[in-house]
């Protein structure tokens, strides 16, 4: 697998590096976005890449952009990313790691749903009998299937900062009216096909964030990566027990490594030992693999 912790592409304007992905102009009206093998924790970027990582998100993402295309358009443009750089050296970074995709206003939300209960949400239920204000039933366990999937929306941070979540209404705040109950319906319905095929696959999704865009007509995209491992929480079906958190098919190896370590959360980020960047890298392909064949 190709490791790459960072593109490298003269023949197109560098616009924004973010955690992962990087971010080039085509043109006036696409963007070039190329996944590397970045990984974060703890809104921190690590110094070691998760081999294979980027190739793993971009088949994911474009698997989901096709199977869900029928709820709401998404970004990509069906052009090739070979084809909007100019040599073979650059044809090579983006080959299997990037999408060529409409330039989009995104909206200032974060489109998080949960349909079980787990990480933050589950430390919210224990302290507030409640999930981002929304009031659930006494006496639910750790990892238990909700009632029904709810839909959490968050803020998004800028680099180095924490998203916050926030209520329903301020959303409807942020977003408008119409435009918060538009996006409230296609995360839940997004969600919701989702979970119903992954489950055909022995994989539950937990939980799951979205992120969506307009054009200038308005018209709603889903756009950034779709129902990934590092957009959601995947667990294996043969090992799900409500009231035990189950291994995930995500960065959990380095999180947990990096919480044994001593580690302050605050960069600089430890060196992570090769063993657990390869279990790491070995969890995203099963995801793939369980989720697309491929």
């Amino acid at each position: 697998m190709s490791v790459m912790h960072e593109s490298n592409l003269a023949s197109l304007p560098l616009l924004h590096r973010g955690k992962v992905r990087d971010i080039y102009a085509v043109g006036d009206d696409k963007l070039l976005v190329v996944q590397t093998d970045r990984l974060s924790a703890f809104d921190v970027i690590l110094p070691d890449p998760i081999p294979g990582k980027g190739e793993v998100l971009t088949t994911v993402s474009n698997f989901w952009f096709d199977k869900l295309s029928h709820v709401i358009p998404n970004h990509l443009t069906g052009i090739a990313p070979e084809s909007v750089v100019k040599t073979e050296a650059e044809r090579a970074q983006v080959r299997g790691r990037a999408f060529v995709v409409k330039k989009l206003k995104p909206l200032p939300i974060e489109a998080i749903v949960r349909g079980y209960l787990a990480g933050s949400g589950w430390k919210d239920y224990q302290k507030t009998g409640a999930v981002c204000g929304i009031k659930l039933p006494a006496g639910l366990r750790e990892a238990e299937k909700l009632p029904q999937p709810l839909f959490t929306p968050s803020t998004k941070a800028a680099a180095g900062e924490h998203d916050e979540n926030i209520s329903y209404a301020q959303a409807v705040e942020l977003l408008g009216e119409a435009r918060a109950v538009e996006v409230r319906d296609a995360t839940l319905r997004l969600y919701i096909e989702a979970a119903d095929y992954a489950a055909t696959r022995g994989i539950i999704i937990a939980d799951t964030k979205f992120e969506f865009g307009v054009d200038e007509a308005g018209k709603l995209y889903l756009i950034d990566e779709a129902l990934t491992p590092d957009s959601s929480r995947f667990w294996p079906a043969d090992q799900y027990r409500a009231g035990s958190n189950p291994p995930s098919f995500d960065k959990q190896f380095v999180r947990d490594w990096l919480e044994a370590s001593g580690w302050n959360k605050r960069p600089p980020a430890p060196l992570i030992p090769h063993d657990v960047l390869q279990k790491t890298a070995d969890k995203y392909r099963e995801a793939q693999v369980r989720l697309t064949g491929a």
